[in-house]
């Protein structure tokens, strides 16, 4: 039966034959038409649509290509031109039975359709007792995520048992989903947190919970998913993501100190970076009085420093006998009462204003008396500070510190704020409560940072901001203001590039002392000033009171050290190859706070949501420059990479046009991060690597992707998420193979030359038997007739780079890059059907017109653009780029 025979007699059972026709004969276009045109003819568009859903084959599963996904979007698009036709019209028994109807068929359809059946049939106002009972009959079924998609979108969050949808969804490795789930929901945020850490007890079984759900099948990947290391990670994720008080996740918070012990264990007896004093206060405040942590703590004491200090810490905890490491009783006996586990660090007592001779020597020092340092707490004191560093056109240095906690909490707090003037350093004891919480304090800091007439000098302000918010939660709400702020990380990025030539990379480390190496601040304080700082207090307890000679003197020296290396600088700036204005380089982080954006320069990197987009080396890397949400980029401006769980993606992503180095499956996560930095790329992993990733590269370069969605469906969220204009011409303007940009047109009758010359068609009339054969039996025989045309036919004209043909070495066939031209791989029944051939200058690829540009045409036809006023296929021939499977 032909379409207008069909659409004439409306018989369902017709219409669906017919469509099903079209589908596999891939004649999209008339099904599109007749799609449009059934809708129209319907006297009940609704109700023919779920006919139509219901009946069609595979009943819309598998691949999001289906006939039936095709069919709905086509109503989606033809429902905007007809919005009268709704439930609203319909007496509530009929509105009700294609509510119900449609809610049955969500037990069958895939994930993509769920949110379009539930918005077209007003699901939401579907009777909560029948919506509750169709959700329970999808549990009995299995159907854990359209359960949690289902609920998110009629909010149902509250009528069902959180585990029972939740930990299907954690076990099938999809948190990310189980978070979207309890989102906004503070006790169902609090639950699924508190879940999460009960799984990383020592006691827990992740078989005895597997019994729990018996018709699940897990891979060997999704358990170690379950792995106390994994989880506490996620635990302390989305304690920061909720807000979640860390006391309600006990276990977590256990293990991750016992990770900070080892760590202390580390840098105190085979680093040796951490004084004995700074030590000694850390392995206190990790400790507190947890016994297992006591426990841990001698017995790591054996193994790194002998059964002595084992004894002397086991003896000041009371560790039981019972629990104590093979010879630590022993050697407790024979110690004196005086070294039951004291301290052998320096008292205040002992402990001088002056460091050594040695290391007045050997680091920098700090230019200005002790009595010149002031140590703040009041606000008596604090009104001397706001008279010396409230001034117009002050110069002030500024840093903070807090005690490093190893990671065991979410938000680190500020315990020092440092102000450095000239002559003189201010130290703000923000562990004084009364004092750090005063509204004079307040109003001080948001004072100094909102004046624009202060230039504030900081080194990597980004994590200071981080405390300095968590330390004043009024901050985020009132939205702080900075201006005037220069940071002189991005002066010293600078600096290190333009030193070796403008190269990307890392600055060659400096050696100071025996084999150690600086970095950071102590670096360019080094490079500047001729020596480093003395960093042995870095990681001290800054929030224990009071703070030694030692601690005061490196927080006034981290302060006043940022004032000489500016003015330092600011003199001299030929001579470390930076600009005569300082400022002139983008201030990084620091612009993410300010209120005012500046308008976009012509000629200047575009940016978007913090990545760069068209600027490959690492000089953008941290600038954070917002740009409307209407603004769009072409594909060709986003660089990423791929890890090799996302390969499938990395294809989608490649075939429209997106600059992507896909990991292959034997590499390394940890390639992706090392791939990003040496070419500017952002980063697409998903699960666990997500968070290791992160932490090795710039912020906003890393993105994680929900592995549990198809590659078209995340290539798609990709697309919007960083608002990529897609245009048909953007389609196979990559290689497929070798991610290459640059083709070279070749017509077929030089082709069909090339082959003749290297013996390809030996006989003729061999390969006209094997056209004849391969054109009854090759789907690329399919094409429209106009596709047949001679070289002065339509044409598809992807956006790529296009290569000389002289670019080809004639007698080789080879390229400049020494790619090879395949020509083995060309089927010889397409040189009397294709006018040219496209191949890739990188890899050698062939490529040629085909019927795949149109499938990808609709998969994306959502988020496709339409330029009328360029020339992407010439004519109306819809033809495409076809890449050889081999």
């Amino acid at each position: 039966m032909n379409e207008s025979a069909c659409l004439m007699a409306f018989d369902p059972a017709d219409l669906l034959v017919c469509l099903f026709n079209l589908w596999t004969r891939k004649e999209f276009e008339k099904l599109r038409v007749v799609a449009q045109r059934a809708f129209s003819d319907m006297q009940d568009p609704l109700g023919g649509l779920l006919h139509v859903l219901e009946s069609s084959p595979g009943v819309l599963k598998g691949k999001t290509t289906s006939l039936g996904h095709f069919v709905l979007m086509e109503f989606v698009h033809w429902k905007q031109s007809h919005p009268q036709v709704s439930l609203e019209g319909k007496p509530p028994e009929q509105a009700q039975s294609l509510q119900l109807w449609a809610l049955r068929l969500l037990a069958d359809s895939q994930t993509s359709l769920v949110n379009p059946l539930m918005e077209i049939y007003q699901l939401e106002s579907l009777d909560r007792g029948l919506l509750l009972g169709h959700v329970d009959k999808l549990l009995a079924l299995g159907s854990y995520k359209e359960v949690a998609l289902m609920s998110i979108k009629l909010k149902l969050q509250q009528d069902l048992d959180m585990e029972r949808v939740c930990v299907p969804l954690i076990l099938q490795n999809k948190l990310s989903l189980a978070e979207s789930y309890v989102q906004g929901n503070g006790c169902l945020e609090q639950a699924l947190v508190k879940l999460l850490d009960s799984w990383c007890a020592p006691d827990f079984s992740l078989a005895q919970l597997c019994r729990q759900f018996p018709d699940l099948s897990l891979s060997q990947h999704q358990t170690q998913c379950i792995h106390p290391k994994m989880l506490s990670k996620q635990v302390f994720r989305l304690m920061e993501h909720f807000n979640i008080d860390p006391a309600l996740c006990p276990n977590s918070i256990t293990k991750r100190k016992l990770d900070s012990l080892r760590f202390l264990m580390y840098k105190r007896f085979v680093e040796k970076g951490m004084s004995e004093q700074n030590w000694s206060d850390h392995i206190q405040a990790t400790v507190g009085d947890s016994p297992e942590l006591q426990v841990k703590l001698v017995e790591l004491l054996v193994k790194y420093d002998g059964l002595s200090t084992a004894a002397r810490w086991s003896l000041r905890y009371r560790v039981p006998r019972d629990r104590l490491p093979l010879g630590v009783w022993d050697t407790q006996q024979g110690l004196p009462p005086t070294q039951h586990g004291q301290s052998e660090g320096p008292s205040l007592s002992t402990d001088p204003w002056e460091p050594p001779a040695s290391h007045q020597d050997k680091y920098y020092q700090l230019p200005v008396p002790k009595e010149r340092v002031h140590f703040l707490h009041t606000q008596e004191e604090l009104e001397l500070c706001r008279q010396a560093v409230l001034q117009t056109g002050s110069l002030v240095g500024l840093d903070m510190e807090w005690r490093a906690d190893f990671g065991t909490l979410p938000r680190q707090r500020v315990a020092l704020i440092q102000l450095a003037v000239p002559g003189q350093v201010f130290l703000l004891d923000l562990c004084e409560t009364r004092f750090a919480q005063h509204e004079h304090t307040v109003n001080f800091i948001k004072a100094l940072f909102s004046d624009p007439n202060i230039l504030k000098l900081g080194y990597g302000m980004s994590g200071d901001l981080k405390s300095l918010l968590a330390t004043w939660p009024q901050f985020p709400a009132e939205q702080l203001k900075m201006v005037g702020v220069l940071d002189l990380l991005m002066v010293h990025q600078q600096m290190q590039r333009s030193s070796r030539g403008g190269a990307s990379g890392s600055p060659r480390a400096v050696e100071v002392g025996e084999g150690s190496t600086e970095k950071g601040l102590s670096l360019l304080v080094q490079q500047v000033l001729g020596k480093p700082l003395d960093k042995i207090e870095q990681l001290s307890n800054w929030e224990r009171r009071p703070l030694r000679n030692s601690q005061l003197r490196y927080a006034a020296i981290d302060a006043y050290c940022l004032l000489e290396v500016y003015l330092t600088l600011s003199q001299h700036p030929a001579r470390f190859y930076l600009p005569a204005d300082l400022h002139s380089i983008p201030s990084g982080q620091a612009g993410r706070y300010r209120e005012e954006k500046k308008p976009k320069e012509k000629g200047k990197p575009v940016w978007h949501r913090g990545i760069p987009l068209d600027a490959p080396s690492q000089e953008g890397y941290g600038q954070q420059v917002t740009v409307h949400s209407d603004t769009s980029i072409a594909p060709q401006q986003l660089r990423v990479v791929c890890d090799n769980m996302l390969q499938g993606l990395g294809r989608y992503l490649r075939c429209l046009g997106i600059d992507v180095v896909v990991l292959e499956g034997s590499d390394d996560h940890r390639v992706a991060a090392e791939v990003a930095r040496q070419e500017g790329r952002v980063i697409f992993t998903s699960g666990q690597p997500y968070q290791t990733l992160r932490s090795q590269v710039g912020e906003g370069r890393c993105l994680a992707v929900d592995s549990s969605e198809k590659a078209r469906d995340q290539a798609t969220r990709i697309l919007q998420h960083f608002n990529i204009r897609l245009t048909p011409a953007d389609i196979f303007s990559r290689c497929q193979a070798c991610n290459g940009d640059e083709y070279m047109r070749l017509p077929s009758e030089d082709m069909a030359r090339m082959l003749e010359e290297r013996g390809f068609m030996k006989v003729q009339t061999e390969a006209e038997e094997g056209a004849n054969w391969e054109k009854q039996h090759d789907p690329l025989s399919s094409l429209t007739p106009e596709s047949n045309e001679g070289p002065e036919g339509r044409r598809y004209s992807p956006h790529c780079r296009w290569a000389l043909v002289s670019d080809l070495d004639p007698q080789s066939l080879r390229f400049p890059s020494g790619a090879e031209l395949q020509l083995q791989t060309v089927p010889l029944d397409l040189l009397h059907r294709v006018p040219e051939f496209f191949i890739c200058t990188s890899c050698g690829k062939v490529f040629w017109e085909g019927s795949h540009f149109e499938r990808v045409l609709t998969q994306f036809q959502n988020v496709m653009h339409i330029d009328k006023d360029t020339p992407v296929l010439q004519g109306d021939t819809k033809v495409a780029v076809k890449a050889l499977d081999h």
